[in-house]
């Protein structure tokens, strides 16, 4: 039987299998999404984002079990980096969800950045694809320990949950970049200690800086390792999915997502071209040098590729 049809009926080799030519960019996985993409758009995707060691494994890890609890297929990908130097990545970030991989109803799937700018990996966007068509109700992205750049989560998520720890310095530091802008859902977990309180203040006083018309972004201190406060935040997910659908603001967050989908792979398919058609040629490295030793200039050598292209 073919992966598709395996797909569709629940086969979870079938999906691991896909996610695995998605990750390498195979035809094979393409194709199924595209034949079966009707099938996607009913799994709630929520991105968990945060800085490194803020406990968002864990905090995902209790999430998922409370929706078990309530029946739901959950597929949880949690993207950890990868190393600049040898392009490994160690995966660790499921071995803190260990006791979930046995069951039936949770799909887990650890993928590295591969050099992927923005906290998740370039394949994350068609992960979630195979995984919609898989037929899981909730999908959660736990993304690399965000920067002050890496705010991607926000082109693929339906509900962003921004996790923030106690301790990090000073409170200027959760404002940067837009950070404070992509969260929809705001936890502050490890609650138990020291200064967590003035820090679900200064978040609640940064949020009131800004005007919202229908959800202001609430924030739950929360403990995932004791498992105290999740069932709060998990409720205020569902709060933020359902003010979604009644502001009409989900079909809009949908289209806004799809058109920086498209453009993505219109973007990934130009490199491909570029590094094919400069290959043909005198050779993208050599056109470097060129520039690198001042014989051109980017802007000369950018108008030659483009002339290549369309020819």
């Amino acid at each position: 039987m073919e992966l598709g049809k395996r797909l569709i009926k629940g086969d979870k080799r079938a999906c691991a299998r896909l996610i695995s030519l998605i990750e390498n960019n195979d035809k094979r996985a393409i194709e199924v999404i595209k034949k079966h993409y009707d099938k996607t758009g009913n799994a709630h995707v929520i991105g968990i984002t945060g800085p490194p060691g803020g406990g968002k494994s864990t905090l995902t890890d209790k999430l998922v079990k409370l929706l078990r609890k309530n029946d739901k297929k959950v597929g949880v990908i949690a993207v950890d980096p990868t190393s600049p130097f040898t392009g490994g990545s160690i995966l660790g970030d499921r071995v803190r969800m260990s006791d979930l991989a046995t069951d039936p109803g949770v799909f887990i799937r650890s993928m590295g950045t591969r050099g992927h700018l923005g906290g998740l990996s370039k394949a994350t966007k068609g992960a979630v694809n195979i995984l919609d068509i898989y037929g899981v109700d909730y999908i959660f992205i736990e993304t690399v320990g965000v920067g002050q750049s890496e705010v991607d989560i926000v082109k693929s998520a339906d509900t962003v949950v921004m996790v923030m720890v106690p301790g990090l310095g000073d409170d200027i530091q959760a404002i940067k970049a837009g950070i404070m802008e992509i969260g929809d859902v705001f936890a502050v977990n490890k609650s138990d200690l020291d200064g967590a309180d003035k820090t679900a203040l200064e978040l609640e006083m940064m949020l009131d800086f800004k005007k919202y018309d229908t959800w202001r972004p609430p924030v739950t201190k929360l403990s995932a390792v004791k498992n105290e406060g999740v069932n709060n935040l998990l409720d205020n997910i569902i709060k933020h999915k359902e003010d979604m659908f009644k502001s009409g603001k989900f079909k809009l967050r949908r289209e806004k997502n799809a058109k920086l989908e498209i453009l993505n792979l219109v973007e990934e398919e130009l490199m491909e071209m570029v590094h094919r058609i400069t290959d043909e040629h005198e050779g993208l490295d050599t056109i470097a040098k060129k520039v690198a030793i001042r014989k051109s200039n980017p802007y000369t050598s950018r108008d030659e590729i483009i002339k290549l292209i369309k020819k």
